[in-house]
């Protein structure tokens, strides 16, 4: 067997060993690097969102008639549009801004169905006017892209920022009267390279995640420590709470220790909402402040009348945990050939070193869901992605280019890829992975040197999901 050496010009039959596979290298592929540009090798075609019915979007099975009629009415208050004071026709939320990204969650957890990602028409375009407001919007926000918030990477000092800075304010609306303050100079920040995005993360099945003792997480990835090590990938780095020690998971970097936490902060960040978990106002200016704080709260009275009496109580925080807590997890489609072939290629490449196709939860308060094992494809741990993905945003535990494995389950009907949502494309998405510094570098080639058949069979087994 003649050596395999990148960018050779000897047009030889090569063989190279893969995972577990004998890789039969055609004499063209041979010839040359597969990052080289004169690679001719067809490259497989991402099918793109499956259709037919949202696969997720429902209640836990199992979890009993009570917890099922919380989750409805949870799911409702998911769905309440805010405005400043609730007195906007057909805005009965409180809180809105003075600062804010959208007004309602499930603008922004929108597709395939309330709970999920970005939706395919952008709501923050029409909300930069609604109700008066004298909102421009963002060059980097477009009516076909996904939903996006901003953070700086730098404060004018030089100091890291990495804060979210909200696309629009309130000043102008008819329920703002007397507010004046302006949106952030987004044109300086990306002329000075100094703003990031990230769109939304899908709340399917994050019961289950919440829900997985440390132990099992940390056990999870010891399962495959040595072939991990063998493909330059680290194992045992989490996300921990400056606080406890304990395993955080919910956010691009895993962030956020809880669902809970999870909801405060969304509410307070990215709709202004002030609430028990974050009660205090982003913006200062007292020219903006219209409601006593905080203005979510625990309800002394029932004035949602839903006939769920834990829902109309709660907070809205609370009922937004809750949704996101007895939410199932993303139905798979039944394999196909393909698919199932996709299956095994993503095995043996190494894609599920960090994407771990199995966690199991421990004891929980709620039915259906102690001792359940479970698919989210994720370790849910840190891991550096180089400076292809860098962001230059740290937090927690997490730098600048490391981001928490993103859990694969529904990405079969997801439109927009990656923390900034910059493709819609797949196998852009896959091969995005690699660059100076990442851990997914030699996972990647094995992708990339994959025959097209098996290529694609990885691509349709993802979008099986």
């Amino acid at each position: 067997m003649k050596q395999f050496r990148l960018g050779q010009l000897a047009l030889v039959t090569t063989l190279v060993i893969v995972g577990c596979w004998l890789i039969v290298l055609p004499e063209t592929a041979a010839a040359q690097s597969v990052n080289d540009p004169k690679f001719r090798w067809p490259k497989a075609v991402d099918p793109g969102p499956r259709s037919g019915a949202p696969g997720a979007g429902g209640p836990l099975a199992g979890v009993g008639i009570g917890n099922q009629q919380l989750f409805a009415a949870a799911r409702s208050r998911f769905q309440e549009i805010d405005s400043v004071s609730g007195k906007m026709p057909g805005e009965a939320g409180v809180g809105l801004g003075p600062r804010f990204n959208l007004n309602g969650c499930a603008g922004c957890h929108a597709f395939p169905a309330i709970g999920g990602s970005s939706p395919a028409v952008n709501p923050q375009v029409p909300i930069a006017t609604l109700d008066g407001a004298e909102n421009v919007v963002p060059s980097f926000i477009k009516m076909t892209g996904p939903v996006r918030e901003a953070r700086f990477v730098r404060n004018p000092d030089g100091t890291p920022d990495g804060g979210v800075h909200d696309l629009f304010v309130i000043s102008g609306r008819t329920d703002a009267t007397g507010c004046k303050i302006s949106q952030p100079n987004f044109a300086a920040a990306l002329a000075n390279h100094n703003v990031i995005f990230r769109i939304p993360t899908p709340l399917f099945g994050l019961g289950l995640v919440e829900n997985v003792p440390d132990s099992n997480l940390q056990a999870a990835q010891d399962e495959n420590s040595t072939l991990a090590e063998s493909l330059g990938i680290r194992v045992g780095v989490f996300n921990r709470s400056a606080n406890d020690g304990t395993i955080t998971r919910f956010g691009w970097k895993a962030q956020n220790k809880s669902l809970l936490i999870f909801a405060g902060e969304a509410y307070n960040v990215e709709q202004g909402v002030t609430n028990e978990l974050f009660p205090n106002k982003r913006e200062t200016d007292s020219s903006c402040q219209y409601n006593g704080l905080p203005e979510d709260s625990t309800n002394l009275a029932d004035t949602f009348n839903s006939g769920v009496p834990a829902s109309d109580y709660s907070s809205d925080i609370v009922n937004f945990a809750a949704f996101a807590r007895l939410s199932a997890p993303p139905t798979p489609m039944p394999d196909t050939p393909s698919a199932a072939q996709g299956r095994q290629v993503f095995q043996k490449i190494g894609c599920a070193v960090c994407h771990i196709m199995t966690q199991t939860t421990g004891q929980s308060e709620y039915a259906s869901q102690s001792n359940v094992s479970f698919t989210p494809l994720s370790d849910f741990a840190l891991h550096d992605m180089g400076i292809g993905l860098a962001d230059g945003i740290s937090q927690g535990n997490a730098s600048g280019s490391e981001f928490r494995t993103a859990p694969l389950w529904g990405i079969g009907q997801r439109l927009f890829f990656l923390h900034d949502g910059r493709t819609s494309d797949l196998y852009q998405a896959i091969t995005a992975h690699a660059s100076a510094g990442s851990e997914a570098n030699r996972v990647i080639f094995n992708f990339e040197i994959l025959s097209p058949a098996d290529q694609q069979a990885l691509l349709n087994f993802l979008r099986s999901l």
